[in-house]
């Protein structure tokens, strides 16, 4: 018996995982067929790689060794099938949905970067698009990567690369529809009303920070099924305000509102996540020509001019008209934004320890 492709497949993925069940979801198999297909790779090397009990899973010295090997093995393995078929493959990426800012960063980035082609990924989630990342099932995700229901994955990689202002939105004849921009107190009565994030647990764990926080009441209605879905559940709300990106893309209505946050903005950092052993030329490209998050200058913020004035509705920097952006981790920190404080923490590190270095796979 030789040892085969599925079973190093297999074994990858347990290996990434050290859980069978996520292993074998990973995979589209049931846990029954994936130990399968390890014990028939085990036998056919002639030595276990996994060490296994009713609690955990770890590997064996021989399954230490082989990893790195297999993995570099698989993408070769696919990397031949394509050279064979003359096809030059897209590189698969997760932009969360349409409407966010990642899919605007992504198409930006692409056009002036020669070589890079891409087919945009769509699962509404970071949390839902690790396992086909640890799979290289995708080559890169874009989204938050804090609260997301489980330990980071020790084989991926991430780094910051936007940060984007949220908004309040309303409908014409709710009670803060007349105002210029509001701040997180005027939230308070009426409270936070939100589409359920489903699997997006890290946008669920980001909203109840900011709610938290803020004392501001927070509830999860019926998931939006797109763009429009979203529009009708912000129609439906009497009082409560629902919150997206400054530059969301919702579907043209007259009677919508986007009411900056100022005092303070609320940022939401994007970053990329990619596998570290993912050596694709392609990949390589993209993240170095991906931009690296910006903040306001401190002093102050204002906000600037509604969408339905004719601006972009950024809040900008009193002071600082033009908006010019100063880099995170300069010195300190400006009062009148906010993060959540393990992605203020993420910041701080990435300037000290990454910087635009870390943007190599």
């Amino acid at each position: 018996m030789e040892p085969d492709l599925p079973g190093m497949r297999a074994f990858v993925a347990v290996a990434e995982e050290l859980h069978f069940g996520r292993a074998a979801a990973r995979l589209f198999l049931t846990q029954q067929a994936l130990s399968k297909r390890v014990r028939r790779l085990e036998d056919a090397l002639g030595t276990p790689l996994l060490e296994r009990t009713t609690r955990s899973v770890e590997l064996t010295a021989a399954g230490r060794r082989l990893l790195p090997l297999a993995v570099d093995a698989i993408t070769a393995f696919d990397a031949a099938v394509h050279a064979a078929r003359g096809t030059v493959r897209a590189l698969r990426v997760e932009v969360f949905a349409e409407r966010f800012t990642p899919m605007r960063v992504l198409r930006d980035t692409v056009a002036r970067t020669p070589g890079v082609r891409v087919d945009p990924s769509m699962r509404q989630g970071l949390a839902l698009a690790l396992p086909a990342v640890l799979g290289r099932e995708l080559d890169a995700a874009f989204g938050r990567v804090h609260d997301l229901g489980r330990p980071w994955p020790a084989g991926l990689r991430h780094r910051p690369v936007h940060l984007e202002p949220l908004h309040a939105y309303v409908f014409a004849g709710h009670p803060l529809a007349g105002r210029a921009a509001v701040r997180p107190a005027d939230l308070r009565d009426g409270g936070i009303a939100m589409p359920d994030p489903g699997g997006a647990e890290e946008w669920r764990g980001y909203l109840t920070r900011f709610c938290t926080e803020f004392g501001i009441p927070l509830r999860f209605t019926a998931p939006a099924v797109g763009a429009r879905d979203y529009g009708e559940h912000m129609l439906r709300e009497g009082r409560a305000v629902t919150v997206g990106e400054a530059g969301m893309d919702l579907p043209h209505d007259r009677r919508l509102r986007r009411l900056p946050i100022v005092d303070p903005v609320p940022l939401h950092l994007w970053s990329v996540t990619w596998h570290r052993s993912n050596r694709d030329p392609q990949l390589a490209a993209l993240l170095r020509a991906l931009p690296h998050p910006e903040v306001p200058v401190p002093g102050g913020m204002r906000s600037g001019p509604t969408v339905a004035d004719g601006g972009e509705g950024w809040p900008v920097a009193v002071g600082n008209e033009g908006g010019w952006p100063v880099a995170v981790g300069d010195e300190g920190w400006p009062d009148d934004v906010w993060l959540p404080e393990p992605d203020r923490a993420a910041l701080a590190v990435f300037r000290r320890d990454g910087g635009p270095g870390d943007s190599r796979p």
